[in-house]
């Protein structure tokens, strides 16, 4: 068979598929086309109705009522129990702590085995600061406030502690045994301190002087010294001063701390302060008769005044020692006593006054207008 042949053999296959296809496509669409939902008559048949039932009423059940008795109260089971019985695990459940969390000192059981000693023993408690120790450790672990360890030790503010330091306690102190932070062997007692309270009382305020007034000194009537022979040259560099014809000379070379006259308060200094080393020699200003040695005059600790020809009388005030007696001569740069810590200067200091009788009354005169330059 030829080409020719072939071909007009598949196109006759062709035309009878193509007929038998056109021949089996149905006449009318299966599927309403119209508004009014009828059909061509290739359409379903009527799809059957079903009888619709209405479920029964339910009606709600009576409301229920908890039974009231009593209930007898006591301590809850614990939670090893409570966890058994619900058919959880016999042991304890562990809740771990927060990561962010800081976690506290660890705690710690206290010990039956360590020894405190009684207040009868006598002595002080104590315990010795231990490697890694803090004071809060300490006080735990011996049932002491903190501030109280601080106070009886005098800590500071601070409250630094270091490895070997004796830390004292109150008599009511208690060892509850090793702490974390307080992991010393145990109390001590400290002979010799004695307990007198368990927390020290704060301390009193500061009791301030009243301002010591400057006392007159009163001048014994003494009788007018007889003539004495012609004074010793004075070891004092300076030429002795003329007082009205009495030659006086300095009783101690120093920086002069306080000046004659008026102080503050509404007072007055009747003679000079002069400050010079401790014990150093108190020597008399001119010659003449010791009329009062002692320590009576209040606000003049220990005292000499000597009388001098010409209605002067000379005081040396504060003194340290005195090395004369009452009614005995002395020569002028006679030493007569030392320097003393009385003045209340802030260093080792003495009161000088010199005075004239006008009449009955000896008048102040300032030293520095008739001491040598």
């Amino acid at each position: 068979m030829g080409m020719g042949g072939w071909t007009r053999l598949f196109l006759i296959a062709g035309a009878a598929l193509t007929a038998a296809a056109c021949s089996s496509y149905p006449d009318a669409p299966r599927y309403s086309t119209r508004a009014d939902g009828t059909v061509g008559p290739a359409a379903y048949p009527p799809q059957p109705v079903y009888p619709t039932t209405r479920p029964a009423p339910v009606e709600a059940p009576p409301p229920l009522t908890a039974p009231i008795e009593p209930i007898e109260g006591g301590a809850l089971p614990t939670a090893t129990i409570t966890s058994g019985l619900n058919g959880g695990p016999s042991r304890p459940v562990v809740v771990p702590a927060p990561v962010n969390e800081v976690p506290s000192e660890p705690a710690y059981e206290p010990s039956s085995s360590v020894s405190v000693p009684s207040a009868s023993e006598g002595g002080r408690k104590a315990y010795v600061i231990q490697p890694g120790d803090t004071i809060s450790g300490v006080g735990r672990r011996f049932r002491t406030p903190v501030q109280a360890l601080i106070d009886l030790n005098n800590l500071g503010p601070r409250a630094a502690i270091t490895p070997g330091q004796r830390i004292l306690l109150p008599a009511s102190a208690t060892d509850l045994g090793s702490d974390p932070y307080a992991t010393g062997p145990g109390l001590i007692v400290v002979e010799g301190i004695v307990d007198e309270t368990e927390i020290p009382p704060p301390p009193a305020p500061p009791v301030v002087a009243a301002p010591r007034p400057v006392q007159t000194v009163p001048v014994p009537v003494a009788p007018r010294p007889a003539p004495t022979p012609a004074p010793s040259p004075s070891p004092a560099p300076a030429a002795p001063a003329t007082a009205g014809g009495l030659a006086l000379q300095w009783p101690v070379r120093g920086d002069i701390v306080r000046r004659f006259g008026p102080v503050a308060m509404g007072e007055r200094n009747n003679g000079i302060n002069i400050g010079a080393e401790a014990g150093a020699e108190v020597r008399a200003a001119a010659a003449g008769r010791v009329a009062y040695v002692g320590d009576d005059l209040v606000g003049q600790g220990l005292t000499v005044l000597i009388v001098h020809r010409d209605g002067w009388r000379t005081v040396y005030g504060h003194l340290g020692s005195a090395t004369v007696a009452n009614n005995a001569d002395v020569r002028a740069g006679q030493q007569i006593g030392t320097v003393g810590l009385t003045a209340g200067d802030g260093r080792p200091s003495i009161h000088f006054e010199t005075r004239r009788m006008q009449g009955d009354n000896p008048v102040a005169v300032d030293p520095l207008t008739v001491l040598p330059r």
